[in-house]
């Protein structure tokens, strides 16, 4: 297991709100003379689905779990059926019964990556300086970069459009 005390020590603090102090691209940058190759062309090819790494392996069980409950709800929601069969986790079901419930999906995925943080900073739990800290980083960075894809304006519009067509439809009877 490496140390990266000057590397950690050096990244600015991540949070779930305000706009992102540093992108993908900067942590990555910062991490190529700083981090082993190995450990570098994974964190190069890090998605939010990998398996491979220090704490990406933990990671990855949570994110199936929670992709799975989420799949789950929604399909319940739509009154669905769900077909795959998984193991239930309490925390998981409840969080996501919680975002599901939000007034918006901008709300909703706020709230999830709210508990993604807090899972990670479980996993992660008293590691200080090491791979598991610098990779669960890299994972809210990524979990960073998918919130800020989600812009309030265009949602607005793409859901007027939606909203205006089932309008049309309607009409139209």
């Amino acid at each position: 297991m490496a140390s990266y005390y000057y590397l950690i020590a050096s990244l600015p603090e991540l949070g779930t709100t305000g706009d992102m102090p540093i992108t993908y691209d900067e942590f990555l940058s910062c991490c190529q003379s700083n981090v082993s190759e190995q450990d570098y062309e994974i964190l190069k090819n890090l998605t939010l689905s990998s398996k491979k790494g220090p704490l990406v392996e933990d990671w990855a069980k949570f994110y199936q779990m929670l992709t799975r409950e989420l799949g789950y709800q929604r399909s319940l929601n739509l009154g669905r059926s769900y077909s795959s069969s998984y193991d239930k986790d309490a925390f998981i079901s409840q969080a996501v019964a919680s975002a599901l419930s939000a007034k918006n999906p901008l709300e909703a995925e706020r709230g999830l990556l709210e508990y993604e943080f807090q899972a990670l900073d479980s996993m992660v739990g008293l590691h200080m300086f090491d791979d598991y800290v610098l990779f669960g980083y890299a994972i809210k960075l990524k979990l960073l970069e998918r919130l800020s894809c989600f812009e309030k304006e265009k949602g607005k519009a793409e859901f007027q459009s939606l909203f205006d067509g089932i309008q049309q439809q309607v009409y139209s009877l």
